[in-house]
């Protein structure tokens, strides 16, 4: 990735300090003027579009319109289509200098299609797509691609095979005396920025907070997992500070402790933000204004996301008084029509109100609001009130220990979450309980009548590959009505001919949802679950919820998901170093007890 000398720019608006956008620019790809990509499945740094690309608007850099800082990003009446289905009809939309935007939609509305307009990788069949002169754009894509043999620090620097190439470029340039080309002073600025003490020492403060020690700086990339990888990345699109950051689902791979760091970062970040997430919590702390696609087009909403939902119930009642108004009035005209129109005195009267009702500007009935699924799901046999006993685990993966001496012991009804930092045994922690992974030493017991179910993100073992997806569901349910198991597959993203798809042929996330149902409709009494929302949208983590809450078997699981965690958790074990630590309440009550809120946020104001 490419990284030009800084240069000055015309202050932004200083209507409060995250206007006061006064940061170096680092990292910032002239090659990229049209919007091109830079290293697919990488964070994409885009530069400034050319003057053909300026906006129609008349608003420059410092400009104030109607009191407002200036737009950053226009989309102006864009149509897209998509296999014959449109995605964007006439859509249109404004992001300002510092605004926090999230785009909010169901799976296959077209989220990232949208990011895809504008970041130019696509152009809309209609309309526009308008990206002021001056703003730079960061992209997180959700996955990235493999990494090779350069270190941690040279992802999140950019320096990755970055420095051969421009040294490669300055030595072609003064083998032929050609010293005072563009392209010979672009380079050296791109080499000088890249080894810029002052951004290596910040990348590594970033690093830090994603988690990475200083041991971890300069190990290969490619010894690390790809949520590894994509902190990275992400720490990279920091470092740079472009004016607008397009983040999709940039906490799936955080633990709670470098989400919340994350979260305390971003709101002192100097630019803006758009995001794509289905952590409502998140977006709840973070969020000032939501854009939802509905109907084709982009509905605009200002609040966070809670505030959206709000707005969006309220908004729905007047719409559907209004209707159910008209309905009314339209009943009593009609009446009145068929009941005078062959009464000489009343005759004219009739025909006066039939042409009023032709006239009529007739209302649509709203469509309902999108709810979480309901569904009484059956409940498991009662256990006895020791349900899973641990005693003196020792666990090691090879020389490294995880666990020394562990004991542990869940009781009924508890409804446990591991937390802790990615890589202190929290997956390995369950999976214990749930027999997958071995022991060197010590006990697990279960206790009377527990029947023990595990789901992971990377188990489908347990589908058969020629059934359908419905006849899956219906192999474990027999008594399942097809209409109930089509509308619960339905809540969980399977739509309409898709239950007919055979197992072998589901992508990982779809059989891990397909796997997350059957537990729901023929549950077990103990429930073991790692990151059960990774692949569900909003509303089907709403129906999740509503399913686990009224479970009365006892629930083990692990998520970065705050909103998830806080509706269900009753007991909070804190798992660092081998040492798991009980706290017997919820979620909020684990951050009053350990502080972890109050240190993430001193953690970014000591950078």
């Amino acid at each position: 990735m490419l990284i030009p000398k800084p240069r000055e720019e015309p202050e932004h608006p200083k209507h409060n300090k995250r206007h006061q956008n006064t940061t170096k620019r680092v990292g910032l790809t002239r090659k990229a003027r049209a919007g091109n990509r830079v290293g697919s499945g990488c964070p994409q740094e885009v530069a400034r579009p050319n003057k053909a690309g300026l906006h129609k608007t008349g608003c420059k850099e410092g400009d104030s319109v109607l009191g407002r800082p200036p737009l950053m990003l226009t989309l102006r009446d864009v149509t897209k289509t998509f296999n014959a289905r449109t995605l964007f009809g006439g859509a249109n939309m404004t992001v300002n200098y510092a605004e926090r935007v999230a785009l909010v939609g169901p799976n296959g509305a077209g989220k990232s299609t949208l990011f895809s307009l504008i970041l130019k990788e696509d152009e809309p069949d209609a309309g526009e797509v308008i990206r002021d002169e001056w703003t730079t754009l960061g992209y997180l894509p959700q996955e990235s691609e493999p990494v090779g043999d350069e270190t941690i620090l040279d992802v999140a620097t950019g320096k990755a095979g970055e420095m051969e190439r421009l040294e490669k470029i300055l030595r072609e340039h003064e083998e032929r005396g050609d010293v005072s080309a563009p392209e010979y002073n672009e380079a050296h600025s791109k080499h000088d920025a890249l080894n810029d003490p002052q951004a290596e020492a910040k990348c590594k403060k970033i690093l830090k907070g994603f988690g990475f020690k200083e041991e971890d700086f300069n190990k290969p990339a490619r010894e690390y997992s790809g949520g590894w990888v994509m902190r990275a990345h992400l720490a990279r699109l920091l470092v740079i500070e472009p004016d607008l950051l397009l983040l999709d689902e940039p906490t799936n791979h955080l633990d709670l402790l470098s989400l919340m760091w994350f979260r305390n970062y971003l709101k002192n970040y100097p630019g803006a933000i758009l995001l794509i997430s289905h952590d409502r919590d998140f977006m709840d702390e973070l969020i000032e204004t939501v854009y939802e696609i509905e109907e084709s087009k982009l509905v605009q909403y200002q609040g966070n996301y809670s505030e959206y939902l709000k707005q969006k119930e309220e908004n729905w009642d007047r719409a559907y008084q209004a209707w159910k108004n008209q309905q009314k009035e339209i009943e009593a005209m009609q009446e009145f029509i068929e009941r005078f129109r062959s009464v000489a005195s009343k005759a004219s009267q009739a025909q006066s109100r039939e042409r009023q009702l032709e006239k009529m500007e007739k209302l649509d009935r709203p469509r309902p609001l999108r709810k979480a699924f309901r569904f009484n799901f059956p409940q498991p046999q009662r256990s006895g009130q020791r349900v899973i006993a641990l005693t003196d685990i020792h666990q090691a993966y090879g020389e490294k220990k995880i666990y020394q001496g562990l004991d542990l012991e869940i009781e009924k009804g508890e409804r446990t979450v591991l937390v802790g930092p990615n890589g202190a045994g929290k997956s390995t922690l369950i999976k214990i309980m749930a027999g997958e992974v071995a022991f060197q030493k010590g006990e697990r017991r279960f206790g009377t009548n527990v029947k023990m179910g595990y789901f992971s993100q990377h188990r489908a073992d347990t589908l058969e590959p020629e059934l359908t997806i419905l006849e899956e569901l219906k192999r474990c349910a027999p008594e399942l009505r097809e209409d109930d198991a089509r509308s619960i597959l339905g809540s969980f993203l399977f739509k309409r001919e898709d239950v007919y798809k055979k197992c072998k042929v589901l992508s990982g996330g779809e059989k891990s949802r397909l796997n997350l149902v059957k537990f729901l409709v023929d549950p077990p009494n103990l429930l073991l679950m790692d990151e059960p929302t990774t692949h569900l949208d909003i509303w089907a983590i709403e129906g999740l919820i509503l399913a686990l809450q009224k479970f009365e078997g006892t629930l083990v699981f692990i998520s970065h998901d705050v909103h998830f965690i806080r509706s269900l958790a009753t007991k909070v074990l804190h798992i660092n170093a081998g040492t798991v630590t009980p706290y017997s309440g919820g979620y909020d009550y684990y951050l009053e007890k350990t502080g972890a809120e109050e240190n993430a946020r001193a953690a970014v104001i000591a950078q």
